[in-house]
């Protein structure tokens, strides 16, 4: 039975959410059938029973699980048979650190770097709700906490040297094959490539600009088949 995703979605079908994206390439990984159900943030609240408030969401059969974490621990349990996400307990405890430290050190400075970008790649309906709430969190309108968005991007990139140390030693976080923990950077970093034109990764030389052009050629190039925002 193919597990149907409910997936964010702005204008022309752009995928852009982090955690969505964690979730995608966790079903690669995992070599499942998915499909996708486009969903704007103001379709949300109709998924399912109605109870959801976030995004991504899987349906497999009769069973509903939210939550990119939660849906991989899902993904590991259920389908053993199928290439490991983790490698083990131990690779379950390091991928939560790597989530916290992707989200606590990046999501916040890209964020900033990105957001009025990310509000022109909605679609329309979505306009209000996203200026709002975003606003409302920063105390400030989403042009002026993208200000001098270009001058912040040297202290960004030295915000990844642990990443950068670590992959001038082993090809991916995971070592020499990605784990879910490669997903889940990928994610953050997938988010920007989509969402806006503005690019944040370092030189080419970099040891993660390298990483993530390998992660954008996992399954086949799935990562790669969602173009880069112009």
């Amino acid at each position: 039975m193919t597990i149907k995703l409910y997936d964010l979605s702005g204008d022309d079908g752009r995928r852009f959410s982090p955690y969505c994206w964690r979730t995608r390439m966790a079903l690669a990984h995992k070599g499942l059938e998915f499909a996708t159900e486009p969903t704007m943030f103001t379709e949300i609240g109709n998924i399912g029973d109605g109870h959801q408030v976030s995004v991504p969401v899987i349906e497999d059969g009769n069973k509903t699980i939210r939550d990119s974490f939660e849906i991989a621990l899902y993904l590991e349990e259920t389908y053993p048979d199928r290439p490991s996400l983790f490698g083990g307990a131990g690779g379950q405890a390091t991928a939560r650190f790597v989530e916290g430290w992707a989200v606590a050190v990046l999501h916040g400075q890209i964020a900033k770097m990105i957001l009025a970008d990310i509000h022109n790649s909605l679609k329309p309906a979505d306009y209000d709700y996203f200026r709002e709430t975003r606003e409302k969190f920063f105390q400030a309108s989403l042009e002026v906490v993208m200000e001098g968005r270009e001058d912040r991007l040297p202290e960004f990139h030295k915000s990844m040297q642990p990443l950068r140390a670590m992959l001038k030693k082993q090809p991916f976080i995971g070592g020499d094959a990605p784990l879910y923990h490669d997903h889940v950077v990928f994610g953050t970093l997938q988010w920007p490539r989509v969402a806006s034109g503005f690019n944040l990764m370092p030189d080419s030389d970099d040891p993660v600009s390298q990483w993530f052009e390998r992660c954008l050629d996992l399954y086949d190039g799935f990562g790669r088949s969602m173009e880069a925002a112009a």
